[in-house]
C-alpha cells in the first residue's frame, strides 16, 4: 500500500476503485506525472476509468494538499504525491525529467530582509535546473 493511499484512508475519503487507481499510478519516489501519463497508466489499471475521472481525482487530491500540482517550464502541469516532506525540484532541461532533491539548509533563510520588500515569506519552491545523464550521454 502506498503512503498516498495511507493518507487519503486516513482522512476518511472515499476510496471507490478509480481514485484508487489514480493513488496506485502516483505511488513512488520521483512521480513526476502529467494528467495524460495517470490517464494511460490508470487505463492499463482499470480500462474503463474516464480521462474525465482522472482530471477531476488530481484535482481533489491536489484540493486536499495531498499532491502538488508541480510547473517547472511551459510543458504540461505533473502531479507530485510528494505532498508532506518538504523538497525541491532538479529539472533536466531537455527532456523534462524532474528528481525530487532534499538540500540541505533553510532556503527561506538564505532570502535577505531588504530582498523580501516587506513580505511575510511562508513557503519557497526552488528549482535546479540541468542536464541528466541520459541526455548528457545522447
Amino acid at each position: 500500500m502506498s503512503d498516498l493511499l495511507e493518507r487519503l484512508r486516513g482522512r476518511g475519503w472515499r476510496m471507490t476503485a478509480q481514485r484508487r487507481v489514480v493513488a496506485e499510478v502516483l505511488d513512488g519516489e520521483h512521480v513526476h506525472l502529467t494528467a495524460d501519463e495517470v490517464h494511460a497508466r490508470a487505463v492499463a489499471k482499470l480500462p474503463e476509468i474516464s480521462r474525465a475521472t482522472v482530471y477531476n481525482t488530481l484535482g481533489e487530491l491536489v484540493s486536499l494538499g495531498e499532491v502538488l500540482e508541480v510547473a517547472t517550464d511551459r510543458r504540461a502541469k505533473r502531479y507530485d504525491p510528494n505532498a508532506h516532506r518538504p523538497h525541491h525540484h532538479l529539472v533536466c532541461a531537455q527532456c523534462g525529467t524532474i528528481r525530487d532533491v532534499h538540500p540541505t539548509g533553510n532556503p527561506l533563510a538564505d532570502l535577505p530582509a531588504s530582498e523580501r520588500f516587506g513580505f511575510s515569506v511562508s513557503d519557497v519552491e526552488v528549482t535546479y535546473r540541468g542536464v541528466c545523464p541520459t541526455c548528457t550521454k545522447a
